[in-house]
């Protein structure tokens, strides 16, 4: 079998060694000269980073609807109080933990995009993050993530290090089946490793095995470029403690080492997307704590980051997008959280971001018979923004079907 057959076999082969996963299906494919598009590299100069917020988010206690009475009567004791609550408008408001945001709401460089969902939502963990990972409709299944996709469409430059890097979370995700990225559950970890070992008794007593660890030094190699070396930009940004803080520090030290083949520091074009996640979101029970304290690690999160990227020049060409499988039931229940739900608010930020409320506000007067808020934006209309207006790609051939770009970006 030839090597570029096996690799497509084995789209999906993992490879976990000293605590860290690496998957690169078409590991030689950003260094062949036939897939650098004349052009591409001044799009993907835009550094994405997409936040996954796991769970499914409470939109809701996160932009706060507090004119509308109809908020506390659902949330009698869940709801954020008025007095609490960050007010941007004469009805919207953030909730108390992510008070940091205010510095780049003020900056207006932070957009709040509401009613983010899609028709004939799905409730499942697994089915919903697979609609959002691929970009399909909820009756559609697709193999590849939409940032597979787009990448096909336009390869990333052969002098970046890959693809994408993936902090926080063993899965792929919108980069799966294809995408040349590197996964590193173990961001701590991977700060201290400088090489892994390839096993070589294993590769003589299996041949497969070789074909896989030929995958992973390609990775290893490609990874290389993203650690810290010596004569490196070191960053003064001070970045929170715990992991979601631990994975932000190692995606801003990976663009601040990133440097081309000849040695010439790049920063920020080490990836051309930075995928992060935070873990906690499906807060069915207790919710008010442990939701104020997802949101205080999101927002000293978005904080640095911003200041690690206006620090390495960047932050003109990030764009920070988050994203989730679902938000909450608008009725809160009888273990003091919320139950999946559909549409919620999500974040964009950047120096290039027309800062200010977008999207449907929730009308919590028009739900459907399940309790649940309809559907005011379609997700992939933030994709669109991403592929078309940030990146300059055909939206349209990645997503499959046409949707109108959201005006979230200044020129």
């Amino acid at each position: 079998m030839k090597r570029r057959d096996f690799l497509a076999a084995g789209a999906r082969a993992t490879v976990a060694m000293a605590g860290t996963a690496l998957w690169l299906p078409g590991a030689a494919r950003a260094q062949d000269p036939r897939f650098v598009r004349p052009g591409v590299a001044n799009g993907y100069a835009n550094l994405l980073i997409l936040v996954e917020l796991k769970g499914g988010n409470d939109g809701l206690n996160t932009v706060v609807p507090f004119a509308d009475p109809l908020y506390y009567r659902y949330r009698q004791t869940i709801g954020v109080p008025r007095a609490q609550a960050i007010q941007l408008d004469e009805r919207t408001a953030l909730h108390p933990a992510l008070a940091p945001l205010m510095s780049i709401w003020r900056a207006h460089e932070l957009a709040i995009v509401q009613g983010v969902s899609y028709p004939q939502p799905n409730l499942s963990h697994f089915r919903s993050i697979e609609i959002w990972d691929t970009a399909s409709r909820s009756d559609q299944y697709l193999r590849e993530g939409w940032l597979t996709r787009a990448f096909a469409s336009a390869p990333v430059p052969g002098n970046f290090a890959a693809d994408a890097l993936v902090l926080g979370s063993a899965e792929m995700g919108p980069l799966s089946n294809g995408a040349r990225a590197i996964a590193l559950v173990n961001p701590a970890q991977f700060a201290r490793v400088s090489r892994l070992v390839r096993p070589v008794s294993l590769k003589e007593r299996n041949p497969a095995l070789a074909h896989i660890l030929d995958v992973e030094n390609d990775i290893v190699h490609a990874a290389d470029k993203l650690r810290p070396h010596p004569g490196n930009y070191a960053l003064k940004t001070a970045f929170p403690a715990g992991a979601f803080g631990a994975s932000i520090q190692t995606a801003m030290h990976a663009l601040a080492s990133a440097d081309t083949p000849q040695g010439e520091p790049v920063p920020g074009c080490g990836v051309a997307a930075i995928r992060l996640t935070l873990n906690g979101f499906d807060t069915h029970q207790n919710q008010p704590q442990r939701h104020a304290d997802l949101l205080r690690q999101f927002a000293a999160g978005m904080v640095a980051m911003r200041s690690a990227l206006v620090e390495l020049g960047r932050w003109d060409r990030a764009l920070i997008v988050t994203y989730a499988e679902f938000g909450r039931r608008v009725r809160e229940n009888q273990s003091r959280g919320t139950d999946h739900g559909t549409a919620s608010a999500h974040f964009v930020a950047g120096g290039r971001v027309a800062g200010g409320l977008y999207g449907q506000p929730p009308e919590l007067a028009r739900l459907d018979g399940n309790g649940n808020l309809p559907v005011g934006v379609d997700f992939r209309q933030i994709y669109a923004t991403v592929l078309g207006p940030w990146w300059g790609l055909d939206a349209q051939a990645v997503l499959q079907q046409r949707f109108e770009a959201l005006p979230l970006l200044r020129a």
